[in-house]
């Protein structure tokens, strides 16, 4: 039997890269792996399930953005190389200066390919996002119009361009819905915690734009399944069902599930969940907000930062976790994140376990919550 590859997964404490870590950890897929973050394991808010798959022992705090990094994240005590690299590094929030994804994002990730490229990686993966596609109600397949729309997918597309510049670099480029499931801190949580504060207020939660705009997602264990999956056709199986001249040269992949996630979608589970009425704002609001999109997201946060706090200090919470209902202006854009992953099932054959985000998969996310205490339970 071939010996298990060795994996090394920049970004490893990131939310991606530690539930890749936990996934091969679990199943026992790798002879060796290495985690590399600029955060300690103490701060990054583990859960105690990660303790075993992100032990001290397979962890290097390094900056992959620094070329002087390269040989600490690299090289390894028995002078072999990595056989897969998964680079989950990178800016992950919203709003920030451009020179900061400059940095930690489109520098990062060009240093880790370019050195990748220099000692042979067999398959080198980058994590990058479905917003660089022109935004679109009906499904973008990897083939068609990007026109990226926010900052990170700026950024996360001169990455890809660059990378797939680099001479001998054995690149796979996998863009992703919104990622949910147990732990997360993006996006849906966002609006789970939105619903907690209008649930403890006795209001009705109102969404901006319509009940049909696209907000695909994604469950994190899928995510992980399918890097693997992914990385195995192309560094095991050797790329089967991949046509060049009709997709390209570099393997790329959409990476979401087929629930056409939708603002609808999430304000019915919602609602269930919490037992309030949720609603979207009538075409009037929407379009005041469309032309006054900075006051409407500061007025928005004003109403549910102070509640928020309140609810955290009843439950005796005072180390809140990662969770925020603050709202990010960039993702209340009137843009559909609207995804077609067919291309993974058919080249790769693989199946999603979670193909649609369900109301027992949200209390799931909440109940991770209350375990690692950062969630104020209703009294």
């Amino acid at each position: 039997m071939a010996e298990k590859p060795a994996v090394l997964i920049i970004g490893g404490l990131g939310y991606i890269g530690r539930f890749l870590a936990l996934h091969i950890h679990k199943n026992n897929l790798a002879s060796e792996v290495r985690i590399v973050d600029k955060v300690l394991p103490q701060l990054a808010w583990l859960a105690p399930e990660f303790a075993e798959a992100c032990s001290n022992d397979k962890f290097v705090q390094a900056d992959a953005s620094k070329e002087q990094s390269m040989s600490r994240i690299f090289d390894r005590a028995n002078g072999k190389q990595w056989d897969y690299v998964f680079n989950c590094g990178g800016e992950t929030r919203y709003s920030q200066e451009d020179e900061v994804y400059k940095v930690r994002s489109l520098a990062l990730s060009v240093a880790v390919g370019k050195e990748a490229a220099k000692r042979g990686i067999k398959a080198f993966v980058e994590l990058s996002t479905g917003m660089v596609y022109k935004s679109d109600s009906s499904p973008s397949k990897e083939g068609d119009k990007l026109k990226p729309w926010s900052k990170i997918a700026v950024f996360k597309l001169q990455a890809e361009e660059e990378l797939a510049k680099i001479e001998g670099l054995n690149l796979i480029i996998v863009r992703l819905a919104h990622v949910y499931g147990e732990y997360a801190s993006q996006f849906i949580p966002t609006a789970l915690t939105m619903a907690r504060i209008y649930q403890h207020l006795q209001e009705e939660m109102k969404w901006l734009w319509t009940k049909d705009l696209r907000v695909n997602t994604v469950e994190i264990k899928d995510v992980c399944r399918a890097l693997w999956a992914i990385v195995e056709w192309y560094a095991v199986a050797n790329k089967p069902n991949w046509d060049e001249k009709t997709m390209g040269k570099v393997p790329t992949f959409n990476v979401v599930d087929k629930g056409e996630t939708s603002q609808g979608t999430i304000a019915e589970l919602i609602g269930d969940i919490f037992g309030i009425k949720t609603g979207f704002q009538g075409q009037l609001i929407s379009t005041f907000a469309k032309l006054n999109i900075d006051s409407v997201v500061d007025d928005i946060n004003d109403e549910v930062l102070g509640p928020w706090a309140d609810l955290l200090e009843q439950a005796g919470i005072t180390r809140p976790g990662p969770l925020t209902p603050f709202m990010e202006k960039e993702l209340l854009k009137d843009t559909d994140l609207s995804m077609d992953g067919s291309r993974l099932e058919k080249v790769v054959g693989f199946t999603y376990e979670h193909p649609k985000i369900t109301k027992e998969l949200m209390q799931g996310m909440i109940d991770s919550y209350i375990r690692i205490g950062w969630w104020p339970v209703a009294k």
